[in-house]
């Protein structure tokens, strides 16, 4: 079940994605050739003004194809004639729904199990939270000069700045206090800690529940290019990246694990994935990489100042290396997922 889970929710974001593209392409008057979720074989297909309409046997992706990589034909409809703003709005729309998408599961969840506020429910004595000066009761605002709105912030901030020292920003009987603190290592963990615990969930209404909603996304987006800046700097390997099969994974022991508390869980958090699964490919698919819909832009950005067109078998060329690096990629990550999974 959790596997199946895993392919409706992928493929639905994957839809909402691609469906982006689509109905930008439409407002703009652009010819749609194909407009297909999956890939590999043609299990559905079906043609509707002008318009193919396929489903494909894998479940791994989709797309909208618009001639985007073709020469501009002389149908003020092809995608190359259309002014370049138009094209921009086009290529954009799919990480822009993710981004949407993303925030409606937020804001549902949030009405489902509330909030978690910045704010200190536990303090350990001692720890470094405590000589800091920051008591129970008391609001986080600031970390090491980053804004904090829910508690998580906190957490993920602590876990890619491990042991270093920072500036904190809190909120004590209204008045707003800074110091410095040091994270102090956990020796059986092998873990810095803070010494601060979250005062828990509150309850949401739909106002609250759209502003937190935006702030879920925020995180989401916050930690993906955190991990992203890891990753570049050698902090964290390639072999601990996941691709499809590791999402499945991870979505199959998530559903494991949740479903002995019952469905209202296991919904809460399928939501959860789907939240991070979207907003994570917004994220990636903005990537200034050939082939992505970032680099895509780079593209049109280049053309919009210059006002005119990087001949296209040039930028075909980028994009077919790029596609072919994305695709080792994709091998290799496969790989160490199902060397991970499976040994």
């Amino acid at each position: 079940m959790g596997i199946i889970l895993a392919v409706i929710i992928f493929s639905f974001i994957v839809f909402f994605h691609e469906l982006g593209h689509f109905v930008l392409a439409k407002k703009n008057g652009i010819d749609v050739d194909e407009f297909a979720i999956g890939m590999g074989p043609t299990i559905y297909s079906k043609e509707y003004k002008g318009t193919k309409y396929a489903v494909h046997l894998f479940p791994i992706g989709g797309f909208c194809a618009m001639g985007e990589d073709e020469e501009a034909t002389e149908s003020p409809s092809n995608f190359n004639n259309k002014s370049v703003w138009s094209r921009i709005s086009v290529i954009a729309a799919g990480p822009v729904f993710n981004f949407i998408l993303a925030f409606v599961f937020a804001a549902v969840l949030i009405m489902m199990i509330g909030y978690d506020t910045p704010v200190a429910g536990t303090v350990v004595e001692g720890s470094p939270a405590a000589e800091a000066g920051i008591e129970e009761g008391d609001t986080i605002i600031r970390l090491g000069g980053k804004r904090i709105h829910i508690f998580r912030e906190i957490s993920v901030y602590n876990q890619f700045h491990q042991g270093e020292t920072t500036e904190i920003t809190f909120r004590h009987k209204g008045e707003d206090k800074t110091a410095v603190i040091t994270p102090e290592l956990d020796k059986e963990l092998n873990y810095y800690r803070l010494g601060i615990g979250s005062a828990g969930y509150t309850k949401a209404n739909i106002f609250r529940a759209l502003q937190y909603g935006l702030y879920e996304v925020k995180y989401w987006i916050s930690t993906t290019l955190e991990s992203l800046k890891m990753l570049v700097s050698g902090k964290v390997g390639l072999n601990q990246m996941s691709g499809p099969v590791g999402i499945v994974d991870m979505v199959d022991d998530t559903y494991k694990e949740s479903k002995s508390y019952g469905g209202f869980a296991v919904i809460v958090q399928m939501i959860n994935i789907a939240i991070f699964l979207s907003a994570n490919l917004g994220v990636m698919n903005l990537l200034l990489l050939p082939a992505l819909d970032g680099g895509r832009l780079v593209f049109l950005f280049i053309e919009a100042v210059r006002r005119k067109r990087v001949p296209p078998e040039k930028e075909g060329y980028v994009h077919m290396i790029g596609i072919a690096l994305l695709m080792a990629l994709m091998v290799f990550v496969m790989f160490n997922d199902i060397r991970r999974v499976f040994f």
